[in-house]
């Protein structure tokens, strides 16, 4: 745990290496990212955190001040205790949040992993209207429900991302905790809403970038992102059979990429990133 003077922000760290920064996405916390960390082996340290309102971050924002300098705040504070460059992986609205640190340019980045980042307002500034409304859509009618009384209207926000059936196949304790956090991830897609990066500042990112999203993700997400690598001139790669909740499902895929990008800036090679199973376009 950090102390800062604006609230506990979370930090663990486990392993030894290069340090990769870890930043789970929305409902969540840095326990998100096991299945990837136990797939290296300790082969990397890895520091973990958890965003604003998430496990024991404390929130910064307010009703009227869903900036994402807040979310960025706490991640540089992050990357500052851990003590040296180091990889930024983002998933989901972390994955959001990684960007606007690298934007940001106040903390050392050997990297950065962007996977299915929620980017919504590249999508309308690039007149992707079809793919931005479904964006919309999902959001105005998943907040209607919650401000409507309905406990579980997470739910849908979920199904979108990972498909039909997706909430109802959790276990109910992460079920639970997604229910209990409607309110934070509420402030979040304000957040990212409120969050259009320019794109000549995208351009001038001068960090290795990866961008990573599922072959079986929603059209509006695989499009936000395919933008967003665009712009950033990234790096690409899709996991075909798999979704937005990618971390969880398919572990193996997601690390041997990361690891893959991670080394590729330390110019080493060792067994945790041999084995492809992703196809890279």
């Amino acid at each position: 745990m950090i102390e800062d003077k604006r609230g506990h922000i979370d930090y663990d760290e486990s392993g030894e290496g290069p340090t990769i920064v870890l930043v789970p996405g929305s409902c969540s916390t840095g326990v998100a990212w096991r299945p990837i960390v136990s797939q290296w082996k300790d082969g990397f340290r890895c520091v973990t955190t958890s965003l604003l309102g998430y496990g024991g971050t404390a929130e910064r924002r307010t009703d009227l001040d869903v900036d994402i300098s807040h979310e960025a705040a706490i991640l540089e504070a992050v990357i500052r205790r851990a003590a040296c460059p180091v990889h930024l992986v983002g998933h989901s609205f972390g994955g959001l949040t990684a960007l606007a640190v690298a934007l940001r340019n106040n903390v050392p980045l050997l990297s950065l992993s962007i996977l299915e980042a929620p980017a919504p307002e590249i999508l309308r500034h690039m007149g992707e209207h079809r793919h931005y409304a479904a964006f919309r859509e999902m959001t105005d009618s998943y907040f209607g429900a919650f401000h409507g009384g309905e406990k579980a209207a997470i739910e849908q926000m979920i199904d979108f991302y990972g498909g039909a059936g997706t909430f109802a196949g959790w276990p109910q304790r992460v079920r639970d905790y997604a229910v209990e956090t409607t309110p934070v991830n509420i402030l979040d897609w304000r957040t990212a809403y409120d969050f259009l990066p320019a794109s000549a500042a995208l351009a001038a990112i001068d960090v290795p970038t990866l961008v990573l999203w599922g072959g079986k993700s929603h059209p509006a997400i695989q499009r936000a992102n395919e933008l967003l690598a665009r712009f950033t001139t990234a790096k690409v790669v899709t996991i075909s059979q798999a979704a937005h909740f990618m971390i969880s499902t398919h572990p193996k895929e997601v690390a041997h990429t990361l690891a893959q990008h991670v080394i590729a800036q330390n110019g080493r090679t060792p067994a945790v990133a041999r084995g492809a199973a992703t196809h890279a376009y």
